[in-house]
């Protein structure tokens, strides 16, 4: 069977005339433009198919319409999850039913019974989240638990670092509803094997009693064929078919990749949470010692035991949100880490098993003071905040490995064999020997307990000796996994990569019955065709993301993109850096990506602008997609929070690529006014001030206030903030003792022009600390300085260059001679840590760069050192804190703590916020307020309403304060301001500033 039933290309009249019937008849997203199509034709493997078109039910009745309409027109249609799989499962070239947004529902839960059904979008972390106020969770904990949705779960028969105790996915499922290709509705459940054979007008009843006959006919060759180790993922489950008193027929469903239904429902088995557990982070100076190790510390019962290699080490120490649990956990230099979970009755418990893996480590004859082949021990790590660190770390080694900034990458497709564990060791040593032949290295990571390593070589798969070179490394690597009995699919599922070695693994007579299991299902093959049976060669370039020919645009880029490879120059290697693993998709925690969490778009995620930009720079969609509308509808949600450039593992810099994006927009199409009354401001500010009446005129005017949206595209709903008459503009250019340590407070043009008060604030308790605070006037003598944020926003980067070039010519000589530089607003200040250096590479700049901190951030320092003297008075209140994006993207909000604990009597609550939504100009905008609205009412905005009356608002960002006023009607004041009331409050007071 061919990959495709309608190969793509032009659309048809026949493919319009689909897409008007689905939009007609389905409820939900009807997708046919190049744009869309192209986000859903990747998933974390490295093929690409574009669907013809894609579409996002509302209810489980539209999915079933669509793959009606579909089935009608000849198409064939993919289910589609999280879009994470790692074989190629989730792309064809028919329609893509994306279940993700909608059907992502509990339908039932029998608390009692440990058990619930669900609809097969929910995401696992979501579920969980629900499940944990009754004690119970559902503990097939794979790493993409932030996105990976139930149904993707099933169709991969996914297994998870914990699978040792919970097994795998087909472990935890009691039954499944599905929809047939033609439509037929059955339930996949428990059947009596007696009863399945007699004559009943059950729905299903001939296609179970098939199935059966074929498991008992088949049962010899299953059980000679199949391996025998638990991570086992690969062909169908023949062996759910075997004689027995029950068969579930759910289990011929999971791992089935879409091919053989479409589920609708899913009924799981649920267990108690997690107590109390500890970690031991076992240290091994030889990874062949850390392998062979594995087989004894399994012996202990842990529930869990992870590799992580000094690969995945090094890069992550490289990785600011790692680096800290690396700098916690990991002793000297070790070739290999093995993380040892336990998670017995109680702690006690916990503690002696940690005890017996310590004597079991110098048993095998491993400690601190061995030479390298044993050397080793054991760090204990029993703090919980520790233990969700390291996990997290973990379960990113797929980011990890990806982060590497070159053309080669670890590549998927040896990726999960699973073998026996006494033979792990020299597997794996054997793995690296085959690696080298072909010239190569791999990474190595995870599921050491079951004998199953995520491996990947390093490859550039552009190229094709490359691909030669995979090809060679997997019929060599498969061949061992044989030898040893394993699996050559042990937990990501076939798809492409590993479909067409079945007949090597199971011999012919089982892949034909895998055929027939197919063709009994689905004999039109509509549903997802080419995984599993009839697959293509996994080396067939033509399916690759970068297929022959891939070459990229003659673009002029006008940031810095040296540190990566690739064409324009580097721009290609850091979009090429987006794996397509999602992580973007979380829903809670941190703060990426909040767009995403206020619409469940692809289009609005991480991953979906960076596969829109690469499919753009490489000329996939058309002549100058870089500044088409439909680009910029595809950045238009993007809030430059850079929440990716800190949680994205891989560090895909959206905000940096988003100013590439509006410049050439801008070179392309010009300046709508919307943008220049954006990126002016700092230029019209000062004159704003002088005419304060005229000036927020609009403000109270309905008139003006529906005129400005019109022409401006300013929302009417909004107030703008107030110019004032009384801007910040001391008369000195220092104050404080002459003798004081010397700091420079960088006045930027919000406060400066909207609310001097932190400024004031901030001048005082600096003077207050004895600090010389310089307040340096521009050396051209012209109007304030500016960080050139607001031209960046609106892609003109050369008014930025030369906003910048005022700021380091006036600033250098204080910088030079090591003089901090300190500001209030976060997006204004951290512009000179980051864009500033993509904007200009020499000396000047990094030494601004390097001095650059915000107000909180210093103060830190100084205490910390020892040489700060702020005579603080006691403010006996709540402190509820909302960090900026910017702030937690640079490692900046922990400051914001710290330095209010300093207070005394204040009680300092941090908000577990995304992004405000205000984010400068978006939220004011006519097309973005209602999202903007939505993110603040994600968090922040109840965390805001349930706070005490009395309680302080704490937030350092303009927006954040004008987003939280809108949203609540309580004002919200800058840290430079609470520490300001609390000098106030105490016995000390500063003198008065002229």
């Amino acid at each position: 069977m061919a990959q495709q039933k309608a190969a793509p290309g032009k659309t048809t009249a026949q493919d319009s005339a689909l897409a008007t019937r689905l939009s007609r008849e389905v409820s939900g997203d009807v997708l046919f433009d190049s744009f869309s199509t192209g986000r859903y034709a990747t998933d974390a493997s490295f093929y690409q198919l574009k669907p013809l078109g894609v579409v996002v039910p509302r209810t489980i009745d539209d999915a079933l319409r669509a793959m009606a309409i579909a089935r009608d027109d000849g198409r064939i249609v993919t289910p589609r999850g999280g879009g994470t799989s790692q074989c190629g499962q989730t792309i064809n070239n028919g329609i893509v039913v994306d279940v993700s947004k909608h059907l992502n529902k509990i339908i039932s839960l029998d608390v009692e019974k440990r058990t619930c059904v669900v609809e097969p979008g929910i995401v696992l972390d979501d579920l969980n989240r629900q499940l944990k106020k009754h004690g119970l969770w559902f503990p097939v904990d794979v790493s993409t638990a932030s996105r990976a949705t139930i149904g993707g779960m099933a169709g991969n028969n996914s297994c998870g670092g914990r699978s040792l105790r919970y097994g795998t996915m087909r472990d935890n499922t009691i039954s499944m509803d599905a929809a047939l290709a033609d439509g037929t509705l059955l339930h996949f459940g428990e059947v009596p094997r007696d009863m399945a054979w007699q004559n009943t007008e059950r729905p299903g009843r001939d296609l179970f009693r098939d199935m059966l006959a074929l498991g008992e006919r088949e049962a010899n060759e299953i059980a000679a064929r199949f391996p025998h180790v638990q991570r086992r993922v690969g062909g169908y489950n023949l062996d759910a078919l075997t004689p027995q008193p029950v068969n579930n027929m759910a289990h011929l469903l999971v791992g089935s990749e879409g091919t053989l239904a479409f589920t609708t429902r899913v009924e799981l088995k649920l267990w108690p949470l997690i107590g109390a557990k500890v970690f031991g982070v076992c240290h091994f100076g030889s990874f062949y010692e850390a392998m062979d190790a594995a087989q004894h510390l399994v012996t202990l019962k842990p529930i869990a035991v992870e590799l992580v290699d000094s690969t995945m080490v090094a890069l992550g120490r490289d990785i600011a949100m790692f680096r800290p649990t690396i700098e916690a956990v990991v002793k000297g230099e070790p070739e290999a880490l093995l993380i040892v979970e336990f998670a017995e009755a109680d702690q006690a418990a916990n503690l002696a098993k940690l005890k017996q893996l310590g004597d079991l480590m110098g048993d095998l004859s491993f400690g601190w003071d061995q030479p390298q082949r044993k050397w080793g021990g054991v760090v204990d790590v029993i703090e919980p905040a520790m233990q969700a660190a390291i996990t997290d770390f973990r379960t990113s080694g797929l980011n990890v490995m990806m982060s590497m900034k070159q053309e080669g990458k670890p590549v998927s497709f040896v990726e999960d064999c699973a073998v026996p564990l006494p033979h792990l060791a020299d597997y794996t040593a054997r793995l690296n020997k085959i690696f080298e032949k072909h010239g190569t290295r791999g990474t190595m990571y995870a599921h050491a307990s079951e004998g199953c390593l995520h491996v990947r070589p390093v490859l550039n798969l552009k190229l094709d000796k490359d691909v030669k070179a995979m090809r060679a490394i997997a019929e060599e690597a498969f061949a061992m996994v044989r030898e040893y009995k394993g699996s050559h699919s042990g937990e990501h599922g076939d798809g492409i990569v590993r479909s067409e070695f079945h007949e090597q693994m199971f011999g012919p007579k089982i892949v034909h019955a895998f055929e027939e299991v197919k063709e009994r299902f689905d004999p039109d093959s509509t549903l997802n065709p080419g995984k599993i049976v009839h697959a293509p060669k996994m080396d067939d370039r033509s399916l690759f993301r970068y297929a022959p020919g891939y070459k990229i645009e003659n673009i002029t880029t006008v940031m810095d993109w040296s540190a990566y490879p690739g064409a324009a120059g580097g721009f290609q290697g850091a979009v090429e850096m987006c794996n397509n693993n999602g992580a973007c998709r979380k829903l809670e925690g941190g703060v990426m990506c909040p767009s995403y969490r206020a619409t469940r778009n692809e289009k609005d995620v991480t991953r979906g602008r960076a596969n829109t930009l690469r499919l753009a720079i490489s000329g996939q969609l058309g002549p100058d997609a870089l500044s088409s509308d439909a680009m910029m509808e595809t950045m238009k949600l993007c809030v430059s929070c850079k929440a990716c450039r800190h949680e994205c593992p891989t560090g895909v810099d959206m905000a940096k690529m988003k100013i590439e994006v509006l410049a050439a927009r801008v070179a392309k199409h010009g300046l709508t006014l919307r943008d220049r009354l954006v990126g002016y401001l700092p230029h019209y500010a000062s004159l704003a001030s002088r005419f304060v009446w005229l000036a927020n005129l609009r403000n109270r005017s309905s008139i003006l206030r529906a005129l400005f949206e019109k022409v401006a595209g300013i929302s009417a709903k909004r107030d703008l903030p107030e110019f004032r008459s009384d801007v910040f503009a001391p008369a000195g250019v220092a104050y404080g003792p002459e003798t004081g340590r010397e700091v420079v407070l960088f006045a930027d043009t919000f406060n400066r022009a909207y609310e001097r008060e932190n400024l004031d604030a901030a001048l005082r308790v600096l003077v207050d600390g004895g600090y010389r605070v310089h307040l340096p006037r521009a050396r051209d003598g012209g109007r304030p300085l500016c960080c050139g944020r607001t031209f960046l926003s609106a892609g003109l980067v050369d008014n930025a260059k030369a906003e910048l070039k005022r700021v380091v010519e006036t600033l250098i000589p204080f910088a030079e001679r090591g003089v901090p530089i300190v500001g209030l607003e976060p997006s204004c200040l951290l512009t000179l840590r980051d864009e500033l250096l993509s904007l200009r590479s020499d000396d000047e700049a990094r030494t601004i760069s390097a001095h650059a901190l915000l107000f909180e951030e210093f103060l830190v320092r100084e205490a910390e050192a020892g040489q700060l003297k702020l005579p603080l008075g006691p403010i006996d209140k709540s402190a509820h804190v909302h960090g900026h994006c910017h702030q937690k993207s640079f490692g900046a909000f922990a400051p914001v703590e710290k330095i209010l604990r300093l207070v005394p009597g204040l009680k300092v609550e941090k908000i577990e916020s995304s992004c405000c939504g205000m984010a400068g100009a978006f939220g004011y905008g006519a097309d973005t307020y209602d999202v903007s609205i939505e993110m603040a009412e994600a968090s922040l905005l109840p965390a805001v309403r349930k706070a005490a009356d009395d309680a302080l608002i704490v937030a350092d960002g303009t927006s954040c304060r004008h987003q939280i006023k809108d949203g609540s009607g309580r004002g919200a004041l800058h840290v430079a301001r609470v520490l300001a009331i609390s000098l106030d409050n105490g016995a000390a007071r500063a003198p008065a500033l002229s």
